[in-house]
């Protein structure tokens, strides 16, 4: 069995409040997936959920910071102006982020009051193989793997004075 930890402190979190969720050695672009981990972190579940899928139907955009180079201009951007819309890592991160909702579930926490604390994406493990060439040669082929993390915890109740 493998030993693998998760990139957020255990000291830092509630584990009454809190819920984590991880994908492991997904195949999907670690750049892809670091950005959209970006911009998720910090909405509350339900808004994160919509954000996702209108990523998936491409009617919101992804605003690259880090990984821009060659990236078109997007409008609806606010921090960003280049743009993407990753299908494939916004599947995998949803797919994540369900999972920590189900964790949140079967704690007991209530759903609709769960903030992203944690999301990050890294590389994992290199898949390498070759790629057959003209004249009897080879080139390597590397396809490396990604790691999604994500963390949830559930918000102090306010009260809404009239």
């Amino acid at each position: 069995m493998p030993k693998w930890g998760y990139s957020i402190a255990e000291e830092e979190l509630d584990l009454e409040r809190t819920v984590k969720a991880s994908g492991r050695e997904l195949r999907v672009s670690n750049k892809s997936a670091c950005e959209v981990c970006k911009t998720v972190k910090g909405m509350m579940l339900t808004q994160a959920k919509h954000y996702l899928w209108d990523v998936i139907a491409k009617k919101k955009a992804v605003p690259f910071r880090k990984f821009k180079k060659k990236a078109g201009h997007r409008h609806g951007l606010e921090k960003a102006y280049a743009g993407r819309y990753p299908v494939k890592a916004a599947r995998y991160v949803l797919k994540t982020l369900e999972g920590a909702e189900a964790n949140a579930e079967y704690k007991g926490l209530d759903a609709e009051r769960l903030r992203i604390i944690h999301a990050a994406a890294y590389p994992g493990m290199k898949i390498k193989r070759i790629m057959p060439r003209a004249f009897g040669r080879s080139s390597p082929k590397v396809e490396t793997l990604c790691h999604i993390e994500i963390a949830l915890e559930e918000q102090p109740e306010t009260r809404e004075e009239i």
